[in-house]
């Protein structure tokens, strides 16, 4: 799987700790920035993951900011990007089973760094279930042309 990770200044420190998490399990990304915790605007790193998760240049990507929404708002307003807010092992584990979510969202002021490491674990672990759930995936690619 090639996989690509951003965050703001917000999801720095959070960032920095899933690149350790991802290193220790032997998982190959790319990180798109910031590379600093110096204040940057989080709609341009959530467009740059996004169009690289959209055009195939990675199959999933990770973004991280305060929240996590402002990182999936932005994300998902490129076509066929299907970003998913998780705080929660099982939001994590049906936003890919059900949902087929592309890139997975999180905020470093939510959730700490045990919990987000197992977030990110179950939602690389997790494949799609396809089925009905397919045709609502689909439904979805359709809305945002």
């Amino acid at each position: 799987m090639k996989l690509v990770i951003g965050s703001d200044h917000g999801g720095f420190a959070l960032k920095e700790n899933i690149k350790g998490y991802l290193q220790e399990q032997g998982i190959e990304f790319t990180d798109y920035g910031t590379m600093t915790p110096e204040r940057c605007d989080y709609p341009v790193i959530a467009k740059k993951v996004a169009e690289a998760v959209a055009d195939g240049t990675f199959d999933r990507g990770i973004l991280i900011c305060g929240t996590g929404i402002g990182v999936g708002i932005a994300a998902n307003k490129v076509h066929g990007i299907r970003a998913a807010l998780c705080h929660d092992c099982f939001s994590a584990e049906y936003s890919r089973r059900h949902n087929d979510a592309n890139i997975l969202t999180m905020g470093e002021r939510v959730i700490g760094p045990g919990l987000a490491r197992e977030i990110v674990k179950i939602w690389l672990d997790t494949p799609f279930d396809g089925g009905r759930h397919a045709v609502r995936v689909g439904m979805i690619n359709e809305m945002d042309k």
